[in-house]
């Protein structure tokens, strides 16, 4: 058989089945695929909601607006939103520093970058008390403060944008710039027209990842943060008390409150880094 005979024979199977349809292969990848995630994610959150609604929407509503979980949401929300805007300007830099330029140490820096990843967050909470706590070498000390909790934060994300946006970058044509600016573009345009459409799906993907760890963020700032109320006290903390104190239900309030905020904000980076894509 010739590999035009090949061809033939798959156009002809590939024209006699219906659209959308599923061979067998795909449907059984699809039924393993949806059983793992169904396993994994969907089945534990529907648990979790389940459980926060238990006591009616009263006991969700007093759950999450307790003065002292409240603080600790604001807190937590807002240090993450901080820290999703610094990486997505940070992280961006970084990302076209280390693509674009060429100097001694890269290596140590790409390196580098990845330490968040790869250290248990708690050994992370002490690195940061060790550099910022009351004995810092730098003469910083924010342990015990809300600023602990947005260093924390910054310390555990900061690879997400510049990994998401680095490959992105490395695939770009710069011959598409070099053209732009022979027919008088300036930089300015050229990145707001060319570059940045290209680069803010992996923005917005990143900056998503971001927000996600840093509203579910626990061990990096227990050593460093105190956990004092009202003062630096974060969502997951609260969650971790409400569970110790025997009331899993507004530990599952808290919970579904973080995992809707962390929905929206994904939505609207989505929805923002579609219309950027389409004016570009």
């Amino acid at each position: 058989m010739t590999a035009a005979d090949v061809t033939a024979r798959a156009g002809r199977s590939g024209a006699s089945r219906p659209a959308g349809a599923f061979n067998r292969t795909t449907g059984i990848g699809l039924g393993v695929t949806m059983t793992w995630f169904s396993l994994l994610v969907l089945i534990p959150l529907a648990a979790v909601i389940a459980t926060a609604g238990e006591g009616g929407v009263d006991a969700f509503w007093q759950a999450i607006t307790n003065e002292q979980t409240a603080h600790a949401i604001r807190l937590t929300v807002l240090s993450a939103l901080a820290v999703t805007v610094t990486n997505v300007f940070a992280g961006t830099a970084i990302a076209w520093v280390l693509v674009r330029d060429r100097f001694p140490g890269k290596a140590v820096l790409e390196l580098l970058i990845d330490i968040p990843f790869a250290l248990p967050t708690i050994v992370a909470g002490l690195v940061l008390l060790s550099l910022y706590g009351q004995d810092s070498p730098l003469g910083i000390d924010v342990a015990n403060t809300g600023a602990s909790v947005y260093l924390a934060f910054l310390f555990v994300t900061l690879p997400f944008v510049v990994r998401t946006v680095q490959p992105v970058l490395e695939e770009l044509d710069v011959e598409i710039e070099e053209a732009a600016a022979s027919l008088g573009a300036s930089r300015l345009t050229t990145f707001t027209r060319i570059i940045l459409p290209t680069l803010t799906p992996a923005i917005a993907a990143g900056a998503a990842l971001s927000f996600a760890r840093g509203v579910g963020e626990y061990g990096s700032l227990v050593l460093l943060s105190g956990n004092l109320p009202f003062t630096s006290e974060v969502a997951s903390v609260r969650i971790l008390s409400a569970i110790e104190n025997d009331n899993p239900a507004a530990a599952a309030s808290v919970a579904t409150l973080l995992l809707i905020v962390a929905l929206v904000v994904i939505l609207l980076l989505d929805v923002i880094q579609r219309r950027v894509a389409r004016r570009g």
